[in-house]
């Protein structure tokens, strides 16, 4: 046979066919066992045996570890900002988000938003009921106020034990609950940052916060968001190389261009256009991380995160260099010599020298799965330099 023939394998390990035609002078890839060249052996010829073991085809895509986005949060109470926490504070239940005319907003937990004041009805005979009452009376019983049952009715228990929240509030002993009063979210809150100054209006965004936990945020393209679905398991590769274990969260709805993508006509390089924003499109993947210590102090860093695309187990496998392309078209393995195969698949060559064809499988790691009725797991087989 002329000229040897090596694979190279590109970046993550997937691999065109064409590219085991080019020659290359690359490593064996690590844990082959390599054994020395025989009698007839050419010059720094190598030889491993077929092994048997799983293939994993990992793919690693940049992210960014923080708090994860920004929410903003509109204030309902009326009148003016009289005080506002600081950047970074984090606010737990019960506690207060800001002051309007020197009365608090309080923050508690829960997933239906205050749409109504809460109060004793006129009719006792049809007090308050509803979802919102349960919640906002779990809340309260949460902060260690108690003498009403927690239910889906506002009677004047919960107002009695409103007042003495309300007392200890410095607020006036109404026991009645108005919109603006309390806020709910999902959980504690870290404040991001302030949209207004003391003094003006609580009308609109005050403030916007994050949640207390970091996350890790992937731009991922709009077309190669297959790996993203809720729930998967990913490995994070943070500064120094320490991993951690994520899983993703939530994938965005609506892809944004991508930073640098134009919406015109190109400009005067030629316009790719609306063709070219709609390609290069991100959307963002949130993945949590649970254990939130192994983050140490990091932040607002730049971080590796790295998913499994596919999977083959128990296959053969050989280091990608030793195939080469045959005379007749596909792929095969050079035969080390008294690596007998009776001939099965084999295809004739230089004196000395049997090749057998195989079949192609997953490419990765440097490895490569093969397949075909004359290749056996520990058959030697030789990589040519």
């Amino acid at each position: 046979m002329g000229v040897r023939r090596r694979a190279v394998l590109v970046a993550a390990g997937a691999v065109a066919v064409s590219a085991v035609a080019v020659v290359g002078a690359l490593g064996l890839g690590g844990g082959d066992g390599p054994d020395s060249g025989g009698p007839d052996s050419g010059p720094g010829d190598r030889m491993v045996r077929v092994t048997r073991g799983t293939l994993v085809d990992e793919t690693a895509v940049d992210g960014t570890l923080d708090h994860g986005p920004e929410v903003p949060f509109e204030a309902r109470a009326e009148g003016t900002v009289t005080w506002l926490p600081q950047a970074e504070k984090t606010i737990t239940r019960g506690g207060t988000l800001l002051r309007v005319d020197e009365k608090p907003v309080v923050l508690m937990y829960g997933n239906l938003p205050m749409y109504r004041e809460l109060a004793v009805g006129r009719d006792p005979d049809r007090p308050l009921r509803g979802l919102d009452v349960k919640q906002f009376e779990s809340n309260l019983a949460m902060l260690g106020y108690s003498g009403f049952t927690v239910d889906d009715t506002y009677s004047q228990l919960t107002a009695d034990a409103v007042k003495r929240w309300q007392k200890d509030l410095g607020r006036p002993r109404t026991g009645k609950v108005g919109i603006g009063d309390i806020a709910y979210v999902s959980g504690p809150i870290r404040i991001a940052r302030t949209s207004v100054r003391v003094g003006a209006q609580a009308t609109g965004t005050v403030l916007s916060y994050t949640s207390t936990a970091r996350s890790v945020t992937v731009e991922a393209p709009a077309g190669e968001t297959g790996w993203a679905e809720r729930g998967n398991r990913v490995t994070v590769e943070l500064p120094g190389g320490h991993t951690v274990k994520g899983r993703v969260a939530e994938i965005g709805q609506n892809a944004s261009p991508a930073q640098g993508d134009g919406g015109g006509d190109g400009g005067a390089g030629g316009g790719g256009g609306e063709g070219d924003a709609a390609k290069n499109a991100k959307v963002p993947v949130l993945i949590r991380i649970s254990d939130q210590e192994a983050l140490g102090r990091l932040n607002s860093t730049p971080v590796t995160v790295r998913y499994v695309g596919r999977k083959r187990e128990n296959v053969l496998t050989v280091p990608v260099a030793a195939l080469v392309a045959l005379a007749e078209g596909g792929h095969g393995l050079e035969l080390a010599d008294g690596d007998g195969t009776d001939g099965a698949g084999g295809s004739g060559g230089e004196k000395g020298s049997r090749f057998v064809a195989v079949k192609t499988g997953l490419f990765a790691n440097g490895k490569v799965e093969v397949s075909g009725p004359a290749v056996r797991e520990g058959m030697k087989v030789r990589i040519p330099e």
